[in-house]
């Protein structure tokens, strides 16, 4: 799990969740886009390093994510099953998912396990 998220919001603002504590959602949204597998490689998105940053704003939930390429064939649905993940793990429908190209995803980024299992460490 990437621990480098930004806690932007009081837990209050949450809505849904009754004041649940913004880490505990943040922690959930973590594990949800864990389990978000990038189809050509099959690894999940957070261990590819393609999630740069999950916070809270008025309410929402934020996810600034990328793919390894702009013209990546799952571009249109990667942000729909993202967005999908955390609505379910998380209860709040308010979720955006913002694709962002800087800084460019690259092999480097790739957690040091996933690196291993597709030969680049």
């Amino acid at each position: 799990m990437n621990a480098d998220y930004d806690v932007a919001a009081n837990p209050d603002e949450i809505d849904g969740n009754d004041g649940a504590d913004v880490d505990d959602i943040l922690e959930v949204v973590w594990r949800a886009l864990g389990d978000v597998y990038d189809p050509e490689l099959c690894l999940d998105v957070v261990s590819l390093g393609l999630v740069y940053g999950v916070h809270v704003e008025n309410g929402r939930i934020i996810v600034e994510m990328t793919l390894t390429t702009p013209g990546c064939p799952a571009s249109q649905s990667f942000p729909e099953v993202a967005q999908s993940a955390i609505k379910q793990a998380s209860g709040i429908s308010d979720v955006e998912i913002r694709l962002v190209w800087d800084p460019p995803w690259s092999p480097q980024m790739i957690n040091d396990d996933a690196a291993r299992l597709l030969g680049f460490r």
